[in-house]
This record gives C-alpha cells, structure tokens and sequence, in this order.
C-alpha cells in the first residue's frame, strides 16, 4: 500500500497502521489486508462481491474497521456488506471510503450495507466519505451509500456518518425498520463546495410498541454545490420520532429540506425540524475581535457546526 492509499486510510478511519482486532481493508476493488477474531468473523462472499460480518452473541468492547479505498482512476467499485450482529453484542464498526482521481475518466464506488441486529445488542457505526484529486483533474469522484438497519427487540445502534470533502456527486440513503423497545441515533454531516451535488434519504418504519428514531443533519453548501435532503418518519405503534436538518447557505449554493412524518396511530409522537440560512453577522463579529480574519472565523463557524 502506497503513501497516497495510506493517507485516505487516514482521512476515513483515522489508521496509522493496521488496527486491532477485526478488520477487512478493500484497495482498488480487492480484500487488501484482513483479520479475524475468536468473536468476529468476516467471510467473503461467493455471489457478489463484498463481505459478511459475523459478531457472536454477547461479544463486548470489539471492533471492526471495513474501510474502502479507491486510487485507480476510471474504476466503479461496487460492494454488499452484511453485518450480523449476535444477541447482546455490544461494538463498534468503523467503514468510510476514500477516493483518489488524479485521471480524466470517473472514479466511484458504491456500497450496500445491511445490519441485522439481534435483541438487546448495541452498535455504533462511524462511516466517513473523502475525496480528493490534483488540481485540474477532470475525472469526478462519485459515492452512493446505502445502509438498511433491521433492529430487533431492545436493539440499539448510533450511526455517525459524514461526507468530509472532495466528492462531487452522492445519492446517500439510509433505511431503517424497528422492532420493540429499539432506538436509533443517527449524527449526519456533510459539505458541499464548488459544482458538488448531494442527495441524502433517510426512512425509519417506527414497527415496534416504545420504539425511538432521532435524525440529526448538519450540512454546510458553498460554492454552486447543491444539496437535498429527504428525511421520512412512519409512526405505525406507540413510539417516538425526532428529525432535525440545520444547514448552512453560502455564496450561490442551493438548499432543499423535506422532512416528512406520517402517523398510523394516536400514539405516535413525531416531531420534525428544518432551517437553512447564512452564518450569522455577530458571530462573524466576536470572532474577529478576538483577533480571526473574516475567512478564519467563518472556517471556525463551520467547523463547530458539523461537528
């Protein structure tokens, strides 16, 4: 592996080096580099290309690091991760994808990820998407995520995803059904600059009697770039449901928010939140008197925003 794959290693899954315990890194459309442990198993598919990500019940304080990595210019990566995650597991699953397009022609990869989660297990999923390229480089980086989540009774997952930089056109979608007593947390950030397009879709069927779903968007759009988000909520037992989409509007940029809730009983209780606007004057000011230039401070705004 070469310096540049090493640092979009860095960029989406924070590695140095090979990290401990379970891992499977995918360079350029092939298993790289994999391990397993007594509690996690990781097999490779024989009908399409990607991976099965086995936890054992009851597995504790583990993690698993899948992260992608495209530097072939022109190559369309395409993968299907499954994760089964065993009754009373508790972990941690670090993906992300980087990709380096220093061609002409279009680098891309999708991915398929679907999480069956068993009773009572707890996942905390971090993915972060990169991409960068020398100036003047014509080929784009495309990215399409796709994550279906299947929570069971008293399951619970916290998803942490971002898109950092230097993708220049996302369909990100995210799915999600819950059983009983399941929770879902969902952190999503992303930047968008120059003539950069992304699509983000989030769908949570709230199934389960006292089942809850929080989605929370942070987005900042510079430049042209344009973004849309879609969040829908389906309130069909008791249960609770919160979507939230803040986003930042800069230079000629383009925003649309839709958040949609749609209730089949009484005792759904749903709630859903939008705004979009400018980096407000006085914090501009504050910043400046503590000695930041305009350009400074709206990089520290932004910063703290998408956090």
């Amino acid at each position: 592996m070469g310096t540049i794959e090493q640092n979009i290693l860095k960029e989406v899954a924070g590695l140095d080096s090979l990290p401990v315990g379970a891992y499977n890194i995918r360079t350029n459309g092939t298993s790289s580099a994999r391990n397993t442990t007594a509690n996690i198993d990781i097999v490779t598919k024989e009908d399409k290309p990607g991976i099965d990500i086995i936890i054992k019940p009851g597995t504790k304080n583990e993690s698993v690091h899948i992260p992608v990595v495209v530097s072939q210019a022109g190559l369309k990566d395409m993968v299907y991760n499954d994760f089964f995650v065993g009754e009373g597991a508790d972990v941690t699953i670090v993906a992300g994808c980087g990709i380096h397009n220093c061609g002409s022609a279009d680098s891309g990869h999708d991915g398929i990820h679907t999480f069956y989660v068993e009773k009572g297990a707890k996942v905390r999923y971090i993915e972060k998407h990169y991409g960068e390229g020398d100036p003047g480089t014509t080929g784009k980086r495309l990215m399409n995520p796709t994550t279906i989540v299947h929570l069971k009774e008293d399951a619970e997952m916290i998803m942490e995803t971002s898109q950092i930089s230097g993708i220049d056109d996302t369909l990100r979608i995210t799915e999600a059904d819950l059983c009983d007593r399941a929770k879902l947390e969902i952190h999503d950030s992303i930047m968008t600059t120059g003539d950069q397009n992304a699509d983000a879709q989030f769908t949570a069927d709230l199934n389960g009697e006292d089942c809850a779903c929080n989605i929370v968007s942070r987005t900042v759009a510079r430049d042209h770039s344009k973004q849309h988000y879609t969040s829908t909520l389906n309130g069909n037992n008791r249960c609770a449901g919160h979507t939230e989409c803040d986003s930042i509007l800069m230079d000629q940029a383009y925003v649309l928010a839709t958040p949609q809730l749609s209730a089949a009983t009484t005792e759904a209780s749903l709630i859903h939140e939008a705004a979009i606007g400018k980096i407000a004057g006085e914090q501009l000011i504050k910043l400046m008197t503590l000695g930041l230039t305009e350009e400074e401070a709206e990089e520290q705004i932004i910063s703290g925003f998408l956090k």
